[in-house]
């Protein structure tokens, strides 16, 4: 079995808003249980303002950059044990080949991104996804994953989503 911390790779396409908030929910929240990282199949290069000052205010300070998921998957690079994709395009790429076979699951998030109307309605769809990514994140720390087999951590992980995809309905 393996024990904390926990390393978690967030992805999503253009590793921007959702992958990127997540990184900073998970390593505030996770209370040096996890250590989060995000990464994106194909990098805007640029992470979304409302993104990090959402993750500013909430506690996070380190820095935040969009980057590819190639820098991973490099010789030297952190250990992986969950790959978690938050948008839908990215659950559906071909990822690269993971050293050391991580759990994955999917939670799928809504980009905020493409919320359509002024700086008011992104705003609000950038909270909204912020919220969700939170619930998820909730749920994976009431986890008790030292405890779990790798089978059953991703049954867990892989309903998280399912589920608070579900409530979001």
């Amino acid at each position: 079995m393996h024990t904390p911390p926990y390393n978690v790779l967030f992805l999503c396409t253009g590793n921007s808003a959702r992958s990127v908030m997540a990184e900073a929910l998970l390593n505030v929240l996770g209370n040096g249980r996890f250590r989060a990282f995000s990464a994106g199949s194909f990098p805007s290069g640029k992470v979304q303002p409302i993104a990090a000052e959402l993750a500013q205010a909430f506690g996070y300070h380190a820095p935040l950059r969009s980057k590819s998921w190639d820098e991973f998957a490099q010789p030297g690079s952190p250990a992986i044990d969950i790959v978690i994709t938050v948008c839908d395009n990215a659950a559906g790429e071909v990822c690269p080949v993971w050293p050391g076979q991580p759990v994955t699951a999917h939670w799928g998030v809504p980009d905020p991104v493409a919320a359509d109307g002024g700086e008011e309605a992104r705003r609000r769809a950038f909270q909204s996804a912020w919220l969700m990514l939170r619930r998820h994140i909730d749920l994976l720390l009431a986890l008790p994953l030292e405890k779990l087999d790798r089978l059953a951590m991703q049954q867990r992980l892989r309903t998280i989503g399912r589920t608070a995809a579900a409530d979001e309905r």
